[in-house]
Parts: structure tokens; sequence; C-alpha cells
């Protein structure tokens, strides 16, 4: 007769913020549906820059991989990756403008309470 054995899990309640450097190449490849090669060219070619451990293994945050499945999903809509390259460059940008519009506004505000 076999014998059962009965595997107890303990759960982690475990946070992590959303730009540390938590999963390995492997672990990331699969998140983002993509071979481990691909992801590193990716990397070779600045698209995509993972944090490093102490012993240097690559280590991706969850941005890292939604950043990846954007690029998957432009390169599956037919885009190369200059094309990719750009549009990532011009969201980077349009963030960037806002993020200051909002500082702007924010002393604008100040400005007027003031007044």
């Amino acid at each position: 007769m076999a014998a059962h054995y009965r595997r107890q899990v303990t759960k982690v309640n475990a946070t992590f913020d959303d730009d540390q450097g938590v999963f390995m190449i492997s672990v990331a490849a699969e998140l983002a549906e993509m071979h481990p090669q691909t992801l590193r060219m990716y990397e070779t070619r600045g698209l995509i820059a993972p944090k490093r451990s102490p012993k240097n293994t690559r280590l991706y945050s969850r941005h890292d991989v939604e950043r990846l499945r954007r690029i998957q999903e432009m390169t599956a809509q037919g885009l190369n990756l200059v094309g990719v390259e750009t549009v990532l460059a011009l969201e980077a940008q349009v963030q960037r403008l806002k993020e200051r519009v909002k500082e702007l506004e924010g002393r604008g505000d100040r400005t007027d309470a003031a007044g």
C-alpha cells in the first residue's frame, strides 16, 4: 500500500515594489510569454534594463514584465523593434510631460490661493 504524504503549504504575505527586481530571467520570460533569448535580445537593444543581484543575476520587476508584454503586443501587431523603440520613447516623453503639467498646475493653484 502506497503511503500518502501531505505537504503543508505556508502562506507568505510578501509585498514587492513594482520596480523591485524579483523575477529571474526564466520566470520573467514565462510571465511575458516569450523565450528567454528574446528577452536577452530586448535587453541588448536597450528596451529593458533588469536590476542585478549581488551575484550579478538578472532580476526583473513587475514593471519590466509589463513592459515586455507591451513590446510583445507591438511586435505581434507588426511593428519592428525600431518602431517599438520609437513608441516607447514617445510614451516616456508623454508621461514626463504629463508630470510636468501636473507640477505646473499645482504651482498655479498655490499662486491663486496666495493671491
